[in-house]
């Protein structure tokens, strides 16, 4: 056998070809202009599979895609009627199957099922939840919509459960979406939705044709129609206490259900129905009035701990108009923001639906803080425009702190001698109480004249707490740490819920309630300095140290699921107010020209306005009565 000899010849051959197969290699690598195009092509792919799988579940239907049933099959279509009734004829059709028309607006995605012709999906496609996951106020089969339909040969239909024939088309720039239930060719029960371009107002229409022998319109057809609303907000407390159930009557009367629990109640003349989800709303508005509506509402937040996905669920019950198994009946459905310039656009007073306030607050609501608010963020960040507003409204009503300051200051003068008083009349309580009244009149100083400033800034304070939770226009905006103005801010997540309190740590309520805390206590102590010695007064000044230490607590706990808006405009409120006391005591009032002015006024004779002068006969009246009882018992 031959030796095998080491070939060094070989391995250099070997080692060449492989250097060039590398460089082969290298040379022929994809440039990064072509890895892209790769990427590309693979994710066109991608998306063809996925397209392919959504066109398999979801289907947008048109008229083309429908064939009237062929004339052989007339037999089967009577032998089903027979069996099943005169709707049986909706069973044969191509759209008798789980199938939606999708529809795409400039401001929302609707899906339409086939089972049960009615909105199976509404997404507002131009906001997002605090998840920023799309608005979607009807999905996943939050929402029932169903007639009750009583059939010729005694039995009952519910349209949820049937099949609808759709058909797309266009009424000018309009889109309108037709889905039938079919009894034949020519009878059958329509809904008809017309979608109008930039509009969240939908028409819609519940129809009907050739239906007189097949509907037994003799007895009562009702629309159910019930919604779980979805939670849309951050803090599902704040959420769920102004999601609502409001309603108008024909007179233009508003009114609404129980914000807690259960309520239900049976409605006259309704012109419309709103299914308020806080910042979005489903309103349903009637053509005609809504005779003996039975509307309902239950709320489903027990335990905010588990129960975070519904809110409230509501339900409405509405007779249909059938005439001789005819019907027309006229509606439009709102899907959109709870946002008053949106609302106003609509002739038909949904903005009422908004909780302003009633009465008086209400009216400063809207043609004060609204406009207000709006015009100052339309140049300025929505915290700047908080606190321009707060700044503005404090200087307009500074000159009602300034007489409840002054009319404590006379009551601090006098205080001497109103001890004074009661010290001489302490046996006599009539009459050192008229001795009081007769000398704070003569000086121009009464405690009403510090409470009356107080009771004037209540309507504008109460307009002010219900303002902000309904401002849509501070809704996903920021400033400074907060992320939301119309949600709480959080600069700590705690591991544990405290109860009332939540699972975080919010710092406006924190700054709020400390202002909260000096504010009080300079009003508190310069109302205990100014007012008189008696009995029972150092209880009431308990009370009043208690509430110096009650009302920032309060605000820290209460308001820490609340807007931070709304705290931010406290903060700001406060230290705007103890900065005017400040200047006031320190800079305007005078307490030694006061006290001049009052004995001075003292001298003068005051005339006592007609109240003063009742109050001060009904005292004497009382003092003779007094004095007759005292002289019979001796």
């Amino acid at each position: 056998m031959e030796e095998k000899k080491f070939d060094v010849k070989s391995i250099i051959g070997f080692i060449l070809i492989f250097a060039i197969l590398l460089f082969m290699m290298w040379k022929n690598q994809p440039t990064p202009e072509e890895l892209a195009e790769q990427e590309k092509q693979a994710q066109i792919e991608a998306d063809k599979k996925a397209n392919a799988k959504q066109t398999k579940d979801t289907k947008v239907v048109t008229a083309q895609d429908f064939t009237a049933p062929q004339p052989g099959d007339s037999l089967k279509i009577e032998e089903l009627k027979n069996k099943l009734g005169s709707f049986a004829y909706s069973s044969t059709l191509p759209s008798a199957k789980e199938n939606y028309t999708t529809v795409t607006t400039d401001v929302f995605d609707l899906k339409f099922s086939n089972r049960g012709g009615f909105l199976s999906e509404v997404i507002l496609s131009q906001f997002v939840d605090y998840d920023s996951v799309p608005i979607a106020l009807i999905q996943d089969g939050n929402e029932s919509f169903n007639i009750t339909l009583p059939t010729a040969d005694n039995r009952i239909l519910n349209t949820n459960e049937q099949f609808f024939e759709p058909t797309v088309s266009k009424n000018g720039a309009n889109t309108v979406v037709s889905m039938k239930f079919k009894a034949s060719q020519n009878q059958f029960l329509e809904y008809r939705y017309e979608l109008k371009p930039n509009d969240y107002m939908i028409d819609f229409s519940i129809i009907s044709q050739g239906l007189n022998n097949v509907i037994n319109s003799s007895q009562t057809i009702d629309l159910d129609w019930q919604l779980k609303a979805y939670r849309h907000d951050q803090s599902i407390t704040y959420e769920n206490r102004y999601t609502r159930l409001t309603y108008m009557y024909e007179g233009e009367k508003i009114d609404k259900l129980a914000q807690n629990g259960e309520d239900e109640e049976v409605l006259e003349d309704a012109r419309w129905l709103s299914y308020r989800q806080h910042f979005f709303s489903t309103i349903l508005v009637a053509e005609n009035p809504i005779k003996n509506a039975r509307i309902s509402t239950v709320d489903l937040v027990e335990d905010e701990e588990i129960d975070t996905v519904y809110t409230k669920q509501f339900a409405s019950k509405l007779p249909l108009t059938f005439t001789n198994g005819e019907a027309a009946n006229n509606y439009k459905l709102y899907f959109g923001p709870t946002d008053s310039k949106v609302l106003k656009e609509y002739d038909h007073n949904l903005e009422e639906s908004i909780p302003f306030g009633w009465g008086i607050f209400g009216w400063i609501n809207k043609f004060l803080f609204i406009p207000l608010f709006g015009f100052l963020s339309g140049f300025l960040p929505y915290g700047i425009a908080i606190i321009v507003m707060t700044i503005l409204i404090k200087l307009v009503m500074s000159f009602v702190q300034y007489k409840q300051f002054l009319s404590q200051a006379k009551m601090k003068v006098l205080k001497p001698e109103l001890d004074a008083i009661r010290e001489k009349h302490k046996d006599n309580k009539m009459k050192a109480q008229q001795e009081t009244m007769a000398l704070q009149n003569k000086a121009g100083a009464s405690p009403l004249a510090g409470c009356l400033p107080g009771l004037i800034q209540l309507p504008v304070f109460y307009a002010l707490f219900m303002f902000f939770p309904t401002a849509f226009a501070l809704r996903q905006k920021s400033f400074l740490w907060a992320d939301d103005l119309s949600s709480y801010d959080v600069i700590a997540e705690l591991p544990f819920n405290i109860p009332l309190y939540g699972d975080h740590v919010s710092l406006f309520p924190i700054l709020a309630a400390i202002a909260i805390f000096f504010y009080m206590k300079m009003t508190t102590g310069q109302q205990m300095a100014s007012q008189p010695t008696q009995e029972g007064m150092p209880d009431m000044g308990k009370m009043m140290k208690y509430m110096i230490y009650f009302s920032p607590i309060l605000m820290l706990v209460f308001f820490n699921q609340y807007a931070s808006g709304l705290s931010l405009y406290y903060f700001i409120s406060n230290l705007i107010s103890i900065g005017i006391m400040l200047v006031i005591k320190n800079y305007i009032l005078d307490e030694d020209k006061i006290h001049a002015q009052i004995q001075v006024n003292k001298t003068k004779p005051k005339k006592q306005n007609k109240f003063q002068k009742k109050m001060a006969d009904m005292m004497e009246q009382a003092e003779q009565q007094k004095q007759a009882q005292q002289k019979r018992k001796k």
